[in-house]
């Protein structure tokens, strides 16, 4: 009779843990997906939001984890791009240092006081490179009595003349802050001057690169956009966060119930073993 009612009672368990592995087994998870996104692109593909014209970069799709036996999974994201025709630029000179403009090389020469908002750009005549393109000069300049000095060839002689002399007047440039002054193919502002160094500051096109993560907020103009990536090649831009929280939500809530369907299964199937342990345990009497 305990055995009987014990195989009953197995059998029933049986039923409920089957019944449970059942409907996990065959019901659909939900996912997320949006019938009419904003925007709906492709690598390549070039749209506009705002006053502003985006260009889809890349859209990448790669496997994540899956180390020391965890669970891979698939990462997708985008990368947009497009160009601010307004960035503004700074360039600090330090004091002392040497730059270039109009091919040419400038020494910035500060006055060194504090509130003196002057500089000087010097021509930094390059001395080695006037000697050696000179035939009738040594190719570098000679020390006599503490000096340096050139030394000229002329008639089969040699003669000493002083680098002053034989050096051209550096070409000077005196600017102060405010003013503007062609660098690098840029009409520039100088913006600052202080004893140590100059500031300037202009305004080009520059490419900005947008970085799109898969149900990530991103901003685009004066919007802020959904991301979604509904296989490995497209994105969605959506403002229907509504939709967004609902669809999470019912994910989260199948999620609960299939792990309370796996508890039961497991439950049950468990309970039907300790049940015939205990129908065929030896009775006392």
């Amino acid at each position: 009779m305990q055995r009987r009612a014990a195989a009953i009672y197995v059998a029933l368990f049986i039923v409920i843990g089957a019944a449970s592995y059942s409907l996990v087994a065959t019901a659909e998870a939900p996912h997320i997906e949006f019938q009419n996104p904003e925007y709906e692109l492709t690598s390549g593909d070039t749209f506009e939001a705002g006053s502003q014209t985006y260009n889809v970069q890349e859209i990448t799709a790669q496997m994540q984890g899956g180390g020391h036996g965890g669970s891979a999974s698939l990462a997708r994201s985008g990368t947009l791009n497009y160009t601010n025709q307004t960035a503004r630029y700074t360039v600090t000179w330090e004091n002392n240092s040497t730059v270039t403009l109009d091919d040419t090389e400038w020494r910035v020469l500060t006055t060194g006081e504090e509130n003196d908002t002057r500089f000087t750009l010097r021509e930094d005549i390059n001395e080695s490179v006037l000697l050696q393109e000179d035939p009738n000069a040594a190719d570098e300049l000679a020390r006599y009595n503490g000096s340096s000095w050139v030394v000229v060839r002329e008639n089969g002689s040699e003669r000493l003349v002083a680098p002053d002399n034989y050096f051209p007047e550096p070409e000077s440039r005196t600017y102060e802050q405010g003013d503007t002054l062609p660098y690098e193919g840029n009409e520039t502002t100088i913006t600052s001057v202080s004893p140590d160094a100059v500031e300037l500051a202009w305004n080009a096109p520059r490419m900005v690169t947008v970085d799109v993560a898969n149900e990530g907020n991103v901003t685009l103009g004066d919007r802020t956009y959904l991301a979604h990536f509904p296989d490995n090649s497209t994105l969605q831009l959506t403002t229907d966060f509504e939709s967004y929280r609902a669809q999470t939500e019912e994910i989260d809530t199948f999620h609960t119930h299939e792990s309370g369907l796996w508890g039961v299964s497991i439950l049950s199937f468990l309970t039907a073993v300790f049940l015939i342990g205990l129908a065929y345990m030896p009775s006392r009497y």
